[in-house]
């Protein structure tokens, strides 16, 4: 790597569109075999493992995304980081500081080692007794539970170990490569969970099939990675300090951390206690159709989630505009996904669920309808949010804990105190999202980079023409 210039194209988008949509397609093929093989309750338990999956990531505590900014930052041109704002770099083709880059993967490893260690901690005592104490109101086999919680906990503090491959991948604008080595894994584990579910393995089929995707994944990025002229760059210098490195990283990978830890409370924090709150199948039916509109909020960011390197890099370059038309066009894209899949889950959800013989239900079309605004709102607003983000301020992180203790107020008080149910749990993130954070940041972002109702037009009438190029290409064909 000799030259500074991450160059996100559109094959990158195409691969990243790619590897999503074979994610949702294993989710399809795999969820009807789920609703259809495992009890209600085990679909409960199920979904209560993807939480607790997505609770593991607070233990990185910001350090990922901030490590990914930083490494694209250095692969800029950058020779020094910053706490707040960043150098700018006039020469877009300057050197790389390899010892600054040595550096920071170095912080790296020494980061993750100790936080992975925390993580199997937490998951082997407090984990187990939560899991324990959610066990004494299922039916079914609590052997396979305990094995696949075992499986998780090993996977999950492994995934985390190595999670600067993430960083690495990211900040250097791998997105095609990191994309294909997805797919590969995604391609292995939808293979050996359709296999083990068909023989009636249920929940151990799933956390096995995760762990050997996140091994192979692990593996190939690597020697993505570790190339023989990377290494023999990283070998001719000398590492910058561990502590030069992460001193001017940790105030804001904290800051994020603290948002993340408050997002999490808004959107995750809904299953945890409402398991203790409502039965097993209302959990079920609730992490399902959750579950459901969160692919169509992954399918709706993909678009920006690929160019979020460029983002960085013409934020450290001075290019406003770009950056401008490319969170105009991501906002589109964000607004026309879910617009039409949130039309198709409404229409067509029921209607599949009883073609395919679920024994979960999807809950009603209001809640849906009502969930599908609360994510858009979310979605916009984290979007907005990472903007902000490469300007390396963290302007949202008090606002984010705000809104977590909130929602957390709001969740034991309808669920000791009312009989909304599964309502309980929307409306308290809802509530909380929708006094501040989902209208200020989309300001903030409309403010700071000038964006005007000519701008939006101009926006709109590109993505219509690429639309009728598209047609017309695929007509011709």
């Amino acid at each position: 790597m000799n030259n500074n210039t991450i160059n996100i194209t559109r094959k990158d988008v195409i691969w990243n569109y790619a590897a999503t949509f074979l994610q949702i397609g294993a989710g399809i093929i795999l969820l009807p075999l789920i609703l259809r093989f495992f009890p209600q309750e085990t679909v409960a338990i199920w979904t209560i493992f993807s939480t607790i999956i997505a609770l593991t990531s607070l233990l990185d505590f910001g350090f990922n995304p901030s490590f990914a900014r930083n490494v694209s930052y250095v692969v800029s041109g950058v020779t020094e980081l910053k706490t707040t704002g960043f150098q700018v770099v006039e020469n877009s083709n300057g050197a790389i500081d390899y010892g600054l880059f040595k550096g920071l993967i170095n912080a790296m490893k020494w980061f993750y080692a100790r936080v992975a260690a925390i993580l199997f901690i937490i998951l082997a005592t407090a984990g187990t007794y939560y899991i324990f104490t959610i066990l004494q109101a299922y039916n079914n086999d609590h052997t396979e539970v305990y094995i696949s919680w075992v499986i998780l906990v090993a996977i999950n503090s492994y995934s985390l170990y190595t999670m600067y491959y993430d960083s690495l991948m990211q900040g250097q604008g791998l997105i095609k490569r990191s994309k294909q080595i997805q797919i590969v894994g995604q391609s292995v584990y939808l293979l050996v969970a359709v296999v083990l579910i068909l023989l009636h393995f249920n929940l151990i089929a799933i956390v096995s099939a995760q762990a050997l995707s996140i091994i192979i994944r692990r593996v190939l990025s690597h020697y993505t990675i570790y190339t023989a002229n990377f290494k023999q760059h990283l070998k001719n210098v000398l590492a910058r300090s561990r502590k030069e490195i992460l001193k001017p990283i940790y105030p804001n990978a904290v800051k994020v951390g603290l948002t993340g830890v408050g997002g999490f409370l808004v959107t995750r924090s809904s299953i945890v206690i409402g398991s203790l709150y409502l039965s097993l199948d209302d959990i079920a039916s609730y992490g399902i159709t959750i579950q459901i509109i969160g692919i169509i909020a992954a399918i709706a960011g993909v678009y920006f989630a690929s160019y979020q390197p460029k983002i960085v890099q013409q934020r450290v370059q001075g290019g406003n505009a770009t950056i401008k038309q490319l969170y105009l066009k991501s906002c589109l894209l964000l607004i026309a996904t879910f617009a039409v899949c949130g039309a198709a889950l409404l229409f067509f959800g029921d209607w599949v669920f009883h073609f395919i013989g679920s024994q979960t239900p999807l809950l009603s079309k209001a809640f849906i309808a009502a969930a599908l605004v609360v994510y858009f709102l979310e979605n916009n607003h984290a979007m907005a949010g990472g903007i902000l983000l490469t300007k390396n301020e963290v302007p949202f992180f008090r606002a984010s804990l705000v809104a977590g203790g909130v929602t957390l107020i709001l969740l034991f008080g309808f669920l000791s105190f009312t009989h909304l149910g599964v309502w309980g749990l929307l409306l308290a993130q809802g509530i909380a999202q929708g006094c501040y954070q989902n209208w200020k940041w989309p300001y903030e972002v409309l403010k700071e980079l000038k964006i005007t109702k000519r701008d939006v037009r101009g926006s709109l009438k590109l993505c219509l023409r690429n639309i009728i190029k598209c047609y017309l290409c695929i007509k011709k064909s």
